[in-house]
């Protein structure tokens, strides 16, 4: 199928293409390149491999590239050329021989120059480029991050076990400050449990507030960073087959120029060099699929470093911040607290073991307390203990003990009695 194409040219009086082939070698005349940002490749309609059959109307048959390449510079702008467009499918094109290429290059690919140079493995300009290093550094920050991310999470945990552990301290002081009759400690413990009350409700605004910087970096590390694996490595194998075909065409290029030089026919190009356009078509379309991925590559890979300097930097410095203020609001929680040492009696008041706290108890239990005095006193713990009678009336209360008793076991046994 022909076409034709109308071509503006350029400053400098050029289209921007090379051709090929032609007499006396090739039967054919055929685009080899489009330069970029030239007229023909804003054009868009010439491709690599497509045959020119006419330039303005006038057919080119019998003339060689350079006749060619000289009338369309003499013409004036804009220049009509008529084409036979190539139809190729890249993916039908992919031989053995270049999935061997593509092979190659990604051994190549971890090999400095020198030892590629000692095993005379020819290196494209491309390989070892820094969108692969990139990622490689990306990789190693990668494991920093989770690290990171993980101490951040053992941290939120401390301070919200510790908010929970303050809240109970501040209800069971409350609870205190509720039965104790004494006005002087009823008030220091009210301020105890509200002062602990104050420690968890701040412990839990820290964790609320530094939850986003989780949260962010758990995408950076479960989405921005796969997302961007993908692509570099999507980028990686077009590349790698973008370098094959350049292998390719290099390597047919050296043999036409090998047999040129013998002055023997070499068949291909005989026959139209179909081959050898099919080449130069899929390696154009590969670097133009080339040339959007690492585009696109070196747009995230720069997103994810200002994110990794910017990002990050500022959202550790608001937890620190975050984390500095809680301390200080409990800091001046604390200062209140002036309220030790803080005097009891504790034969009155909440310390006091009333009948009125036991009176569900039944009798089964006195008799349970009775046994293990008794058990004491033969024991020789208390030898001073003559006699234990217990009463669980209401108006008498505690046990009724010697006065031989000291005070302290005294207590006890008033514990040990209720």
């Amino acid at each position: 199928m022909s076409v034709t194409v109308r071509i503006d040219k350029g400053e400098n009086g050029l289209v921007g293409i090379t051709i090929g082939g032609g007499p006396p070698l090739c039967p054919v005349v055929y685009v080899v390149q489009v330069f970029e940002n030239t007229p023909a490749q804003i054009n868009g309609q010439l491709e690599p491999g497509d045959e020119v059959l006419a330039v303005n109307g006038k057919p080119v048959t019998g003339m060689t590239k350079t006749q060619i390449a000289k009338k369309i510079k003499s013409l004036p702008s804009p220049v009509s050329l008529e084409i036979k467009k190539l139809q190729v499918d890249p993916k039908e094109y992919k031989s053995l021989d270049i999935a061997l290429k593509n092979i190659k290059h990604r051994v190549v690919e971890s090999m400095s120059q020198q030892t590629a140079d000692t095993l005379g493995l020819s290196r494209a300009i491309l390989v070892n480029d820094d969108m692969i290093q990139k990622l490689h550094h990306l990789e190693k920050n990668t494991r920093a991050y989770q690290e990171l991310a993980k101490r951040i999470h053992a941290v939120l945990v401390v301070f919200r076990e510790q908010a929970t552990l303050n809240r109970e301290i501040g209800d069971i002081f409350s609870e205190l400050a509720v039965h104790e009759v004494q006005p002087n400690a009823s008030k220091a413990f009210t301020l105890v449990g509200e002062a602990h009350r104050q420690f968890s409700k701040t412990g839990l605004e820290f964790v609320q507030e530094a939850k986003p910087l989780l949260s962010d970096m758990h995408t950076f590390l479960t989405k921005a960073i796969p997302d961007t694996r993908l692509t570099v490595k999507k980028y990686a194998n077009v590349k790698f087959e973008y370098l094959s075909y350049c292998l390719k065409a290099k390597e047919m290029d050296d043999e036409e120029a090998t047999y040129y030089a013998m002055h023997e026919p070499l068949y291909r190009v005989y026959s139209g060099n179909m081959e050898y356009r099919l080449t130069l078509r899929c390696r154009h379309l590969s670097r133009q699929q080339f040339a959007r991925l690492r585009k696109n590559v070196s747009e995230k890979l720069q997103l994810l470093e200002n994110k990794r300097i910017q990002d990050i930097s500022f959202q550790l410095e608001r937890f620190i911040s975050a984390m500095e203020h809680s301390t200080r609001r409990c800091a001046v929680y604390h200062k209140g607290l002036d309220v030790f040492p803080i005097e009891l009696d504790l034969n009155r008041g909440v310390f006091k073991t009333s009948s009125r706290m036991s009176s569900d108890a039944d009798s089964g239990h006195a008799a349970s307390a009775d046994s293990s005095a008794e058990q004491l006193a033969s024991d020789g713990d208390l030898k001073t203990l003559s006699s234990l009678s217990l009463t669980s009336t209401a108006d008498e209360g505690i046990a009724s003990l010697p006065s031989s008793v000291p005070p302290v076991r005294q207590t006890l046994l008033d514990f040990e009695a209720d």
